[in-house]
């Protein structure tokens, strides 16, 4: 009763609920793509016969850096030209995209539809908030965006099983899925939305920037999948690895100047932040990596048919779920650099028991499920905890920019680890298959212990009372 009355629940469902339901469904939808497509990934493998992981791993890779390098710029395009009018153009960008990747007759027609997908993607997270926080009374938007908020923790938990069961048909059921809801949402967005700006909005977004972190995340993202067939001191991968880094320090040199640019540096004067923001890219590479790692060796090694591998890596997401609160009580009470720390162990951890305890022999809960639920606990505890510790170190008004740059790190992050996975496993067989696997285990593990040692430099943070909006930004983040 009381968080019915919190929402302004009695009688006829006031306006702001409809908003409230529609962009947590956008944002439902979008978050839902990251673990109901590496569930297709065999699927579509099969399909796209002849086609190797180096090449199929872009279609995960091509989603997760347009997404970080968009995720910025989306938000001040939005100020600028009005909200409810880009979110419905990401919505209705994101189920074309979605049609298109269905209807790929090859592999370079999925990632190309992928990119146009990501950017309606990158477009809904930032927009359906302010939207949100425009349409609620200060008092009310904690609890608000904290639905909002649980969307993705839903997704999470919902995608393997929901992404197994739809492969079953195909996998481009995977991608025709966000047909109906999307289109279902846009028309009701269209209807229920109201149009809002930010009146100090005028300054126009770092396109520019945003094309050179593009392109510098995929140089060297190609450099790293492809050294292993290419050869790791070859002209084209050496010559992809200085393109990356001539790139990086153009991007770098651009945001130092630019008016509103996709990386503020100023922000990384804060040691926390920056530790954070380390710690964070390190820790998401491994999960990046350990996701997919999960689905290939359940449906490569152990012979594990789609639906059940789906409903195997759910208690996961769901434990990450459900140790996300404490996560983030605990921190408050121990600190964010010791929960972040102790999150990331866990998540080593659980390499570490697959590399003790998993063989080629099919053994769910004794050898894959404990280390499972292990890294899903450890999730939990970072997610939160190195959100709360990137916006806790800044000022009240920058909250908002340092929660979308800690967004911006961790779809690197994923980028990364899937990239360096491949590059790991390479193409084993027979007996090879195990080892490479472990290979890909142990370098999980190492990058969740440096994740842990980055996070040991975020300090002791002291949180002060801050204004509202302030406090649902930090939430959101969450």
């Amino acid at each position: 009763m009381r968080f019915v009355t919190q929402l302004g629940l009695g009688g006829k469902v006031p306006h702001r609920y409809r908003v409230l339901v529609v962009v947590s469904v956008a944002t439902f939808v979008a978050s839902l793509d990251l673990f109901i497509v590496n569930i297709a990934f065999p699927s579509i493998e099969r399909d796209f016969t002849g086609t190797s992981d180096a090449t199929l791993s872009w279609v995960l890779s091509a989603y997760a850096i347009v997404t970080a390098a968009l995720l910025v710029p989306a938000g001040r395009l939005a100020d600028m030209i009005g909200r409810k009018r880009l979110f419905m153009g990401g919505l209705v960008s994101f189920v074309v995209a979605s049609a298109l990747c269905a209807a790929a007759p090859g592999p370079g027609w999925l990632i190309a539809a992928r990119v146009v997908q990501a950017a309606g993607g990158a477009i809904l997270m930032p927009t359906s908030l302010a939207i949100l926080l425009a349409e609620f009374p200060a008092r009310q938007r904690g609890i608000a965006v904290a639905i909002w908020s649980a969307t993705g923790a839903v997704a999470a938990a919902a995608g393997p099983p929901i992404g197994g069961l739809l492969v079953q048909a195909s996998w481009r059921w995977v991608f025709l899925i966000n047909l109906p809801i999307g289109l279902v949402t846009a028309v009701v967005a269209a209807r229920v939305l109201s149009e809002s700006r930010d009146p100090e909005g005028k300054r126009f977004p770092d396109l520019a920037g945003a094309a050179m972190l593009v392109l510098a995340s995929t140089a060297l993202m190609l450099a790293i999948v492809q050294g292993q067939s290419w050869g790791w001191t070859s002209p084209r991968v050496m010559g992809l690895v200085a393109g990356s880094l001539v790139l990086t320090a153009a991007f770098l040199y651009w945001s130092s100047r630019h008016p509103a640019p996709v990386l503020e540096l100023a922000l990384f004067k804060a040691r926390a932040f920056g530790a954070a923001n380390v710690s964070g890219t390190l820790f998401f590479a491994a999960f990046g990596a350990m996701l997919l790692a999960s689905v290939l060796f359940l449906t490569r090694v152990w012979r594990v048919d789609i639906v059940t591998a789906g409903l195997e890596i759910a208690p996961g997401p769901i434990a990450a779920a459900v140790f996300a609160v404490p996560g983030s009580l605990l921190s408050r009470r121990f600190g964010e650099r010791t929960i972040a720390a102790a999150g990331s162990l866990l998540f080593a951890f659980a390499g570490i028991w697959w590399l003790a305890a998993a063989g080629l022999q099919p053994h769910y809960a004794s050898e894959f499920l404990p280390g499972w639920i292990i890294g899903g606990a450890g999730v939990g505890l970072v997610i939160p905890t190195l959100a709360s510790a990137t916006a806790a170190s800044l000022p009240a008004s920058r909250f908002a920019t340092g929660s979308a740059v800690y967004g911006m790190t961790r779809q690197f992050g994923i980028a990364l680890g899937i990239a360096i996975l491949i590059a790991v496993l390479g193409t084993p067989r027979g007996a090879q298959v195990l080892p490479a696997f472990r290979a890909g285990w142990e370098v999980i593990v190492g990058l969740a212990l440096a994740s842990a040692i980055a996070a040991t430099a975020i300090g002791r943070i002291r949180i002060t009372a801050v204004e509202p909006i302030a406090v649902a930004e930090l939430k959101e983040a969450v």
